[in-house]
């Protein structure tokens, strides 16, 4: 084949197969998309929330609790002119309440129009996982309340659960907590 003004030859395709398998597995590197991941841990457990839904991560302060709510809503935060109601995931999932110091962490999400907070041990890491890493969840006869995990990643030797923010909080226990958190304010 002659080559082209750039010296390079045209329709070229390698039939060795080195070549091959590496060209096919870019195009399917490149095909499989990429998600991103916050990973933090409630006890021995790792959990992890879209990246894009994370707004900010910031040291546990105290909250001004709010009679008549669930008891895993912790109270809500006053960040900058907004008030955040914080949820304790520990409770949330069933694990008893957060004996919360300095060291724990509370992750601010969007879920909705709303900034909702999320008491956790610890943040652990930035996880990216392609699609074909994620497996679903098994569906088991329990009383645990799984409906708000997305997907389950093995990472080297564990396994970190993939909660779905949307679902994992209930719109009217957000409204209500944000609703008496402005009437607590004012």
């Amino acid at each position: 084949m002659p080559p082209t003004d750039k010296g390079l030859m045209t329709g070229f395709t390698s039939s060795h197969p080195m070549t091959a398998n590496r060209q096919g597995s870019d195009v399917q590197a490149v095909k499989e998309e990429q998600y991103q991941y916050i990973t933090f841990t409630i006890g021995d457990e790792e959990y992890g929330v879209d990246i894009m839904a994370v707004r900010e991560i910031k040291a546990w302060s105290d909250t001004t609790h709010l009679p008549n709510t669930p008891e895993f809503m912790r109270g809500v935060l006053n960040l900058r002119g907004v008030i955040v109601p914080i949820f304790d995931l520990r409770c949330r999932f069933g694990m008893g309440l957060t004996k919360a110091t300095k060291m724990h962490v509370v992750i601010i999400v969007q879920v909705g129009e709303r900034l909702v907070g999320i008491l956790v041990d610890t943040v652990s890491d930035i996880l990216s996982v392609g699609e074909s890493a994620m497996q679903d969840v098994p569906r088991m006869d329990r009383n645990i309340d799984d409906e708000y995990l997305s997907g389950l990643v093995t990472v080297e030797e564990r396994m970190v659960a993939l909660l779905d923010v949307e679902l994992l909080f209930n719109s009217k226990a957000i409204e209500t907590g944000v609703t008496l958190g402005e009437a607590a304010i004012k």
